[in-house]
Protein backbone atom coordinates (compact mmCIF):
# COMPACT_ATOMS: atom_id res chain seq x y z
CA UNK A 1 0.00 0.00 0.00
CA UNK A 2 0.82 3.32 -0.38
CA UNK A 3 0.70 6.96 1.56
CA UNK A 4 -1.52 8.66 -0.82
CA UNK A 5 -3.84 5.59 -0.72
CA UNK A 6 -5.82 4.24 2.40
CA UNK A 7 -7.89 1.07 2.89
CA UNK A 8 -10.45 0.21 5.42
CA UNK A 9 -10.50 -2.43 6.98
CA UNK A 10 -12.66 -3.83 10.58
CA UNK A 11 -11.55 -3.04 13.70
CA UNK A 12 -9.88 -5.29 15.67
CA UNK A 13 -11.93 -5.32 18.81
CA UNK A 14 -15.01 -6.10 16.82
CA UNK A 15 -17.33 -3.26 18.21
CA UNK A 16 -20.79 -2.87 16.29
CA UNK A 17 -22.58 0.62 16.80
CA UNK A 18 -26.45 1.06 16.89
CA UNK A 19 -27.21 2.74 13.44
CA UNK A 20 -27.65 6.58 13.81
CA UNK A 21 -30.94 7.05 12.88
CA UNK A 22 -33.77 5.48 14.70
CA UNK A 23 -36.30 3.95 12.24
CA UNK A 24 -39.94 4.01 14.32
CA UNK A 25 -40.91 6.31 11.44
CA UNK A 26 -40.27 3.50 9.01
CA UNK A 27 -42.06 0.86 10.66
CA UNK A 28 -45.56 3.08 11.39
CA UNK A 29 -45.34 4.32 7.51
CA UNK A 30 -45.17 0.00 6.95
CA UNK A 31 -48.40 -0.28 9.50
CA UNK A 32 -50.72 2.59 8.07
CA UNK A 33 -49.51 0.33 4.30
CA UNK A 34 -51.51 -2.49 5.66
CA UNK A 35 -54.32 -1.01 7.37
CA UNK A 36 -54.41 1.02 4.29
CA UNK A 37 -54.40 -1.98 2.16
CA UNK A 38 -57.31 -3.46 4.23
CA UNK A 39 -59.72 -0.59 3.70
CA UNK A 40 -58.79 -0.73 0.06
CA UNK A 41 -59.88 -4.29 -0.10
CA UNK A 42 -62.87 -4.06 2.06
CA UNK A 43 -64.16 -1.03 0.23
CA UNK A 44 -63.52 -2.40 -3.22
CA UNK A 45 -65.53 -5.80 -2.36
CA UNK A 46 -68.62 -3.50 -0.77
CA UNK A 47 -68.18 -1.60 -4.17
CA UNK A 48 -68.90 -4.96 -6.15
CA UNK A 49 -71.38 -6.43 -3.86
CA UNK A 50 -73.55 -3.09 -4.15
CA UNK A 51 -73.02 -3.25 -8.20
CA UNK A 52 -73.65 -6.79 -8.62
CA UNK A 53 -76.95 -6.40 -5.86
CA UNK A 54 -78.38 -3.24 -7.75
CA UNK A 55 -77.46 -5.23 -11.27
CA UNK A 56 -79.35 -8.46 -9.98
CA UNK A 57 -82.49 -6.40 -8.65
CA UNK A 58 -82.92 -5.22 -11.90
CA UNK A 59 -83.77 -8.56 -12.94
CA UNK A 60 -81.78 -8.16 -16.94
CA UNK A 61 -81.11 -11.14 -18.75
CA UNK A 62 -79.14 -11.38 -21.75
CA UNK A 63 -80.68 -11.65 -24.90
CA UNK A 64 -80.47 -14.94 -27.04
CA UNK A 65 -78.66 -13.58 -29.78
CA UNK A 66 -75.46 -11.71 -27.57
CA UNK A 67 -71.92 -13.48 -28.24
CA UNK A 68 -72.08 -14.75 -25.18
CA UNK A 69 -74.15 -15.49 -21.86
CA UNK A 70 -77.44 -16.26 -23.70
CA UNK A 71 -79.58 -16.33 -21.13
CA UNK A 72 -77.85 -15.04 -18.35
CA UNK A 73 -79.03 -13.14 -15.73
CA UNK A 74 -76.65 -9.91 -15.23
CA UNK A 75 -75.29 -9.29 -12.61
CA UNK A 76 -71.55 -8.75 -13.42
CA UNK A 77 -69.12 -6.69 -15.80
CA UNK A 78 -68.79 -9.16 -18.66
CA UNK A 79 -72.89 -9.98 -18.43
CA UNK A 80 -73.31 -5.73 -17.92
CA UNK A 81 -70.49 -5.35 -21.04
CA UNK A 82 -72.35 -8.40 -23.10
CA UNK A 83 -75.71 -6.88 -22.64
CA UNK A 84 -74.97 -3.33 -23.50
CA UNK A 85 -73.35 -4.51 -27.31
CA UNK A 86 -76.92 -6.41 -27.76
CA UNK A 87 -78.75 -2.96 -27.10
CA UNK A 88 -76.50 -1.08 -29.58
CA UNK A 89 -77.20 -3.55 -32.09
CA UNK A 90 -80.94 -4.00 -31.82
CA UNK A 91 -80.78 -0.22 -31.20
CA UNK A 92 -79.17 0.36 -34.78
CA UNK A 93 -81.37 -2.41 -36.44
CA UNK A 94 -84.43 -0.40 -35.43
CA UNK A 95 -82.88 3.20 -36.95
CA UNK A 96 -81.06 1.20 -39.90
CA UNK A 97 -77.76 1.61 -38.70
CA UNK A 98 -78.54 5.38 -37.85
CA UNK A 99 -77.60 6.41 -34.06
CA UNK A 100 -79.84 8.74 -32.07
CA UNK A 101 -78.04 11.79 -32.77
CA UNK A 102 -78.42 11.00 -36.50
CA UNK A 103 -82.09 10.42 -36.50
CA UNK A 104 -84.57 12.75 -37.31
CA UNK A 105 -86.32 14.81 -34.80
CA UNK A 106 -89.77 13.38 -35.86
CA UNK A 107 -88.77 10.03 -36.15
CA UNK A 108 -90.63 7.84 -34.03
CA UNK A 109 -87.88 5.03 -33.80
CA UNK A 110 -86.16 8.39 -31.67
CA UNK A 111 -87.28 7.69 -28.30
CA UNK A 112 -86.53 3.95 -28.28
CA UNK A 113 -82.99 4.69 -29.51
CA UNK A 114 -82.64 7.22 -26.92
CA UNK A 115 -83.89 4.75 -24.29
CA UNK A 116 -81.21 2.04 -25.78
CA UNK A 117 -78.14 4.49 -25.16
CA UNK A 118 -79.28 5.56 -21.75
CA UNK A 119 -79.59 1.77 -21.12
CA UNK A 120 -76.25 1.34 -22.24
CA UNK A 121 -74.63 3.74 -20.46
CA UNK A 122 -76.13 2.77 -17.02
CA UNK A 123 -74.61 -0.59 -17.89
CA UNK A 124 -71.03 0.63 -19.08
CA UNK A 125 -71.00 3.16 -15.65
CA UNK A 126 -71.49 -0.23 -13.88
CA UNK A 127 -68.42 -1.97 -16.19
CA UNK A 128 -66.67 0.91 -14.90
CA UNK A 129 -67.67 0.51 -11.09
CA UNK A 130 -66.54 -3.25 -11.05
CA UNK A 131 -63.32 -2.28 -12.57
CA UNK A 132 -62.42 0.35 -9.97
CA UNK A 133 -63.44 -2.03 -7.41
CA UNK A 134 -61.55 -4.66 -8.91
CA UNK A 135 -58.25 -1.68 -8.72
CA UNK A 136 -58.97 -0.83 -5.38
CA UNK A 137 -58.88 -4.41 -3.97
CA UNK A 138 -55.55 -5.12 -6.07
CA UNK A 139 -54.16 -1.53 -4.87
CA UNK A 140 -55.26 -2.72 -1.66
CA UNK A 141 -53.08 -6.41 -2.12
CA UNK A 142 -50.14 -4.27 -2.70
CA UNK A 143 -50.22 -1.78 -0.11
CA UNK A 144 -50.28 -4.54 2.29
CA UNK A 145 -47.28 -6.63 0.55
CA UNK A 146 -45.59 -2.81 0.72
CA UNK A 147 -46.69 -2.00 3.79
CA UNK A 148 -45.10 -5.64 5.55
CA UNK A 149 -41.88 -5.29 3.70
CA UNK A 150 -41.25 -1.98 5.04
CA UNK A 151 -42.11 -3.37 8.31
CA UNK A 152 -39.93 -6.13 8.24
CA UNK A 153 -36.88 -3.69 6.98
CA UNK A 154 -37.37 -1.37 9.88
CA UNK A 155 -37.39 -4.18 12.36
CA UNK A 156 -34.73 -5.74 11.21
CA UNK A 157 -31.22 -6.30 13.01
CA UNK A 158 -29.11 -3.48 11.06
CA UNK A 159 -25.59 -3.62 11.77
CA UNK A 160 -23.23 -0.82 11.53
CA UNK A 161 -19.22 -1.15 12.01
CA UNK A 162 -17.06 1.54 12.12
CA UNK A 163 -14.21 1.49 9.36
CA UNK A 164 -10.89 2.49 10.46
CA UNK A 165 -8.25 3.66 8.06
CA UNK A 166 -5.15 1.76 7.82
CA UNK A 167 -1.71 4.13 7.07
Amino acid sequence: MTDDTAATSEPLDGSVEPPARKLGGVKVVGILGIIAGILLIVVGIVAWIAVSTQLREENITVADDAMAFQGAQVAGPFTAYVQAEVIQQHALEMADGQTYAELPMDDPVRATVMDASFLRASLFTSVVSFGVAAFAIGMGILSILFGWALHRLAVAPVVVRRATVVP
